[in-house]
Formats: structure tokens, C-alpha cells, sequence
């Protein structure tokens, strides 16, 4: 697909050296997500950031070995990149014992909180201001930018476990039925449309985006039954999906961010009086890579780039380049979380130490 002659039709060369299971290894960065609680003792206890990477270390250094050795055992051949499916698979089971086993040495706190937090998350749910809700809404943030990254995983297990399948085989984005990876997609917005209803339309928008692009993308669908062109269809999607990247912008400048580039007066330069971050240019860099990575769908405009989302490596390079941007909207949107409670608070810098995602409990963690 990805224009190789010398490859199997079935599997590009991308996904020779990179399987579907294995790119979502890979842009899965679990420690990202997870909330730690306050240190009962900053001076001595092990910073934040320090046990983030040590699970960030954890995860990384069975992922590189179990890559060189499918790479030396597969040698990108066609087959043997088929039978040795089980291999990226036995890296996902592992990251899954990590998270599930009460193992205290890997973050055991910080692991039980996300998984109490997701389960909290998952229908929709958000905890009181003293009790986390900037950390729930912060998850449920992160999953919208990992919608795409959760339907490839349901893709990859469908796959290994349909009869004759493989995991590592081009990537059936039908598997399952026409709809169900459209519908897995949809779900994290859901989530996050349940949790605060005031927002509706950012959330909101992104449901006919995911149903026009299901239209567009399955070819059996048929469109007389709906009353609409192929044509007409893709003309929906433009519409659909300039509003909904061009007000989640907004929302994440003017709401997320509380900057003033689309207030009438533009204060301070179209960004704000108080801000933690020493350069002007930094906002301004996060405002444009913003703007830009929310309209990556406009390479489907582009006569020479239109078919670019539809080769792997093309889809997988869009999935990095979400997740790169929530990863820094994360960084702005809580700096503005901690402007908001200083400002009213009267406070100085934050030190170190500070944990700017709110207390979690009370009671003796451990180490972790």
C-alpha cells in the first residue's frame, strides 16, 4: 500500500517493520497518565518524576528487546512477520500484568489510582474538586487523543484471534463489523460529553466526524440508502470536521489555556497577565503547533496528499503527532490550573515538590 512492489500486496512495508501491535506499544506512554498524591515527605521520598521514569523505564527496556528479536526473527519477511505475532503480544500481556499485579517496587500507588481513576472515568463519572476532578478531566482529556490509538488495539486483538488471523497481518480496520471501530473511536468523547454537558459542543463535534469518516472510509457502505453521494458525504466531513478542529482550538486557547487571543481587547498580547512559563515565545509556539496539528486533516484537501492518512505508516505518523500535541496541552493546561488556584489563593511559585493535579487521599502511600 505504501507504494513497495517488492512487498505481498496484504502487508506493506511499514508494516513489516512495524506491525499494528507493535506501534501501539509504542505510543502507548502509560506513565503520562497516571496522578500521583502528595508526598507525605517531599525531602525524602522519591520525586514524581523520578518514579514516572522508572515505570517509563520498566515498560521501555522489555518493548526495545522484544523489537530487535522480532526484527531478527522475521528478517521483514512476509511470513515469517505473520507467525511471529505472538511476540508484540506477549509485550502487550506483560504491560498488562504491570498495571494489574500489586507489585509495590512499580508505582503500586500510582498504578491502583489510575486504574481507580479510569474505572471512575469510564462512565463518564469526575470527582469533587478536593478529591481529584482536575485529574479526571485531565484523563478523560488524554483518552479523546488516544481514541484512534484504542481502536488500533481492539483491531490488533480481533485479528490474532480470528481463525486464520494474525495480529501482524495489514490491519482490518473492518474487523468486527463495519461500525464497531467507529463506535470504539466515539467512545472517549462520549466520556468526556457525559462528564461536563456545559461543553457539548467541542465534544459534541466530533461525533459526525467520526460517523462521515466511517462513511467515507467503508467502501460497501451503501449511500442511496442514506440519500447521499459520495460527493455529498465528503462535503458533510469538510464541514464537519473544519467546526469541530477549529472550536476545539478555540476551546483549547481560550477555555483550557484562559488566553486572551480571541478576546476583543487582547490583553498582554493575546496571552495573559500571570504566566509561569519565563517566554512570550513558548505560548505563541503552543498556540501555532496547536492550530496546525488540530488541522491535520487538511492534507485530504491537498491533491498530492490526500491518499497520505490512507497508507500505515501515514496513520500511525498522525497518531504520534496527537499525541505529541495532548502531550503538550497537558503542560499548558496545567499551568493554567495552578494560575487559577495561586490567584485566588495568594500563593507564590510552585516549588519542586508541588502537586499541581490536586491531593488524592490521605494516609501512607508507599514509595512509589
Amino acid at each position: 500500500m505504501d507504494g513497495d512492489p517488492a512487498v505481498e500486496p496484504d502487508l506493506d512495508s511499514f508494516s513489516l517493520t512495524l506491525p499494528l501491535p507493535y506501534r501501539v506499544a509504542l505510543v502507548v506512554d502509560v506513565p503520562s497518565l497516571l496522578h500521583y498524591p502528595a508526598r507525605p515527605s517531599p525531602r525524602t521520598d522519591t520525586p514524581h518524576h523520578l518514579s514516572t521514569y522508572r515505570l517509563a523505564t520498566l515498560l521501555s527496556i522489555p518493548l526495545t528487546i522484544s523489537f530487535l528479536l522480532f526484527w531478527a526473527l522475521s528478517h521483514r519477511n512476509p511470513t515469517l512477520v505473520i507467525y511471529y505475532d505472538f511476540l508484540p503480544f506477549s509485550y502487550l500481556c506483560f504491560l498488562l500484568l504491570i498495571f494489574l499485579l500489586p507489585l509495590r517496587r512499580f508505582s503500586s500507588a500510582g498504578r491502583t489510582r489510575f486504574l481507580t481513576t479510569l474505572r471512575r472515568v469510564s462512565i463518564g463519572g469526575i470527582a469533587l474538586p478536593h478529591d481529584g476532578k482536575f485529574g479526571d478531566i485531565l484523563l478523560a482529556d488524554v483518552l479523546t487523543s488516544y481514541a484512534k490509538i484504542i481502536a488500533e488495539l481492539f483491531v490488533a486483538l480481533c485479528m490474532f484471534f480470528t481463525p486464520n488471523g494474525s495480529a501482524t497481518k495489514r490491519p482490518d480496520r473492518g474487523c468486527g463489523g463495519q461500525y464497531l471501530v467507529p463506535i470504539i473511536i466515539a467512545i472517549p468523547s462520549l466520556i468526556r460529553f457525559r462528564q461536563c454537558i456545559t461543553e457539548y459542543l467541542r465534544y459534541f463535534s466530533a461525533f459526525p466526524v467520526i460517523i462521515l469518516s466511517a462513511l467515507q472510509r467503508n467502501l460497501s457502505v451503501n449511500h442511496d440508502k442514506v440519500g447521499l453521494s459520495e460527493t455529498a458525504v465528503y462535503r458533510f466531513w469538510v464541514l464537519a470536521v473544519f467546526v469541530n478542529s477549529f472550536y476545539s482550538f478555540y476551546w483549547d486557547v481560550a477555555k483550557d489555556w484562559d488566553l486572551t487571543l480571541f478576546t476583543a481587547q487582547r490583553a498582554h498580547s493575546g496571552l495573559r497577565q500571570r504566566r509561569y512559563f519565563p517566554f512570550k515565545e513558548m505560548y505563541y509556539v503552543a498556540i501555532g503547533a496547536d492550530l496546525l496539528l488540530r488541522c491535520t486533516w487538511s492534507l485530504k484537501l491537498s491533491p498530492h496528499l490526500d491518499h497520505f492518512a490512507d497508507f500505515e505508516s501515514g496513520i500511525f505518523l498522525m497518531e504520534i503527532l496527537e499525541v505529541g500535541r495532548r502531550w503538550m496541552w497537558i503542560f499548558f493546561r496545567v499551568e493554567t490550573e495552578w494560575v487559577r488556584n495561586t490567584s485566588s489563593a495568594g500563593l507564590g511559585a510552585p516549588g519542586q515538590d508541588d502537586v499541581l493535579l490536586g491531593d488524592y487521599g490521605s494516609g501512607k502511600e508507599d514509595d512509589d
